[in-house]
């Protein structure tokens, strides 16, 4: 008897390896409930409560076994890992298989827009940004949540959901609370830097030295986190004119090739960060980091002439000073670097600072392996994460970064059985059971359990301060694009085009975001939108809007430079 089951275990193994089939093929899905609650050990959930949730899922799914659906979302670790590992996992539970294409960005955001506007459906569900609510709120085009869970999609609908233990699931909702997008990743914008070089006295006695010069040292001031523009531009230029262990580095981590990333580049709240927009949060209200003015949730123009902040004195400073950074203090080759280009260059060893990177490429190969000159002795990381130092026109009260939310949106257009599978497949990649491992692939969280779990409070040291900026309550103040930008796809086409052309000196800062509000209105004065269609101000002198309270605002004086210690800065986020 034991040779035959030998002989039949090893068989099974070999059709495994040859046919690439999966678990479920060849045994009980309850055998294969027990697997999968094994393999996602790391679980915030004990393993009786990864069996429930993973039995309500082969239940649930057991109505659709042998259909197929599909699913596309952005190229990253995280969205990688789903389609190599949750796509196996969900369908040894329920049999429902999916196809989950990883595609860039800006063709997942277009294949979108086409089926809502077609109503030809091309994927059954999307992981889409939630960077466009404002235009899903307008156009009326993907299924609404809130109404689905309590209706038609209540049976199918996970009882162990847990909707409050999702962090800013406000990005995804409607003016009215309606949950129109259900976010699967999130990752946030942070100031990065090489801590071990902050920490070292002989470049902490050279800093000092270097703003005594600088500013007389009755102003001089401590290396640190730099809490403003102000002090980063101090620290970039330090560094750029100093050579660390004899070897030439750079003070500052920027792209600026001519590419649609390049618009990311400042959508990306980068006017936020300057202080364009008004106070308010998850967005400035009535002005946003668009510059884009909206009135009862109704928006009326860009142009400064029209009450928006586009074009202001603000958003032009933010542009120019990111040009000057990029020009004086970053690689020279930078200039031809797209976003995905400059990614993982930090990880070479020869910067010192950023001031915008995205955390998801913190989790790269060459952040992580072995032999990187990013991980000191102790295997640990010798950067930090911190929060992202402002510009002069920010004020307390303000959104105080950018946070991308990857989201799963089924459009209207898909029904009956394609919906429901669809939506047990996006509440599989979210599942408490699998969160904490989908964090360790990919570091982008969405669940507050998963960060309090105690496999990554043990290992937060791994993550830099990703850990402790997730749990601060200082996470909230760094937000995705808001509702008052009622055509992402459109709209944010308008920037990069200009932005190159101010990268090269054909045009002036000034011109360029001129151009830009200009085009924005344009486009929102076309627009026909289901409702809350935008309806455009009467322009009035610049004068007139730049005199009332709130943004656009005149022009600011340049800060007094601000630094913070890390070790305090970990205190208060703790």
């Amino acid at each position: 008897m034991m040779k035959l089951n030998f002989q039949y275990s090893f068989a099974l193994v070999l059709v495994l390896l040859v046919s690439k089939a999966s678990l479920a093929d060849f045994v009980s899905t309850d055998e294969a409930v027990d697997h999968w609650v094994q393999e996602f050990s790391h679980s915030s959930i004990s393993a009786k409560q990864r069996k429930a949730e993973l039995d309500w899922f082969r239940q649930a799914g057991a109505k659709f076994k042998g259909k197929k659906i599909t699913s596309i979302a952005e190229g990253i670790k995280t969205h990688y890992w789903e389609r190599d590992v949750l796509a196996k996992a969900f369908f040894d539970v329920t049999g429902i298989k999916v196809q989950h294409d990883i595609r860039g960005e800006g063709a997942v955001v277009d294949l979108l827009m086409k089926q809502l506007t077609s109503g030809r459906n091309t994927y059954d569900i999307y992981v889409s940004d939630a960077d466009l609510i404002g235009t899903h709120m307008r156009m009326d085009g993907a299924v609404n949540l809130t109404r689905y869970m309590a209706q038609e999609g209540k049976k199918y609908t996970n009882p162990y959901l847990d909707l409050k233990d999702f962090m800013n699931l406000e990005f995804a909702q409607d003016e009215k609370g309606n949950q129109l997008q259900l976010p699967d990743q999130q990752f946030a914008n942070l100031y990065w830097f090489r801590h071990d070089w902050f920490s070292r006295k002989d470049i902490q006695d050279k800093f000092k030295k270097f703003t005594a010069n600088k500013y007389g040292k009755n102003k001089q001031y401590e290396l640190g986190v730099p809490v403003n523009w102000a002090a980063y531009e101090d620290i970039a230029e330090f560094f750029t004119k100093t050579k660390v262990d004899g070897k030439k580095v750079y003070g500052h981590l920027d792209y600026g090739k001519k590419s649609p990333s390049l618009g990311w580049r400042f959508t990306d709240s980068w006017l936020a960060i300057a202080g364009v927009g008004d106070k308010g949060l998850p967005n400035g209200y009535p002005v946003d980091e668009w510059g884009i003015r909206v009135e009862k949730n109704v928006p009326v123009g860009s142009s400064v002439s029209r009450g928006g902040a586009t074009n202001s004195p603000a958003a032009v400073y933010a542009l120019q000073t990111y040009i000057d950074w990029l020009k004086q203090y970053a690689p020279p080759e930078a200039l031809n670097w797209r976003w995905e280009d400059a990614g993982p260059k930090a990880a070479n060893g020869n910067i010192a600072q950023r001031v915008f990177q995205y955390i998801t490429w913190l989790s790269d190969e060459s952040f992580t392996e072995p032999g990187s000159p990013m991980l000191g002795k102790d295997g640990l990381p010798v950067w930090r994460v911190a929060p992202t130092p402002h510009g002069r026109y920010w004020e307390k009260g303000m959104k105080a970064g950018y946070q991308d939310a990857g989201s799963w949106t089924i459009p209207k257009g898909v029904k009956g059985s394609k919906r429901n599978a669809a939506w047990l497949w996006a509440q599989f990649c979210v599942s408490k059971t699998v969160a904490v491992d989908k964090f360790i692939a990919g570091g982008t969280p969405v669940r507050l359990s998963t960060l309090t779990s105690s496999h990554i409070q043990k290992n937060k040291k791994k993550w830099g301060g990703i850990v402790e900026f997730y749990t601060s309550k200082n996470e909230t103040l760094w937000t995705d694009t808001g509702l008052n930008v009622p055509h992402y796809p459109s709209m944010s086409k308008v920037w990069w085009p200009q932005i190159a052309k101010s990268i090269k000196g054909e045009i002036t800062a000034s011109q360029a975001m001129d151009s830009i509000a200009k085009q924005q209105d344009k486009i929102m004065s076309r627009l026909k939108m289901s409702r809350l269609s935008p309806k455009l101000n009467a322009q009035k002198t610049e004068q007139h809007w730049l005199l009332k309270d709130g943004a656009p605002k005149p022009i600011r004086k340049r800060s007094e430079p601000k630094t913070i210690p890390y070790e305090r800065l970990i205190k208060e986020w703790n």
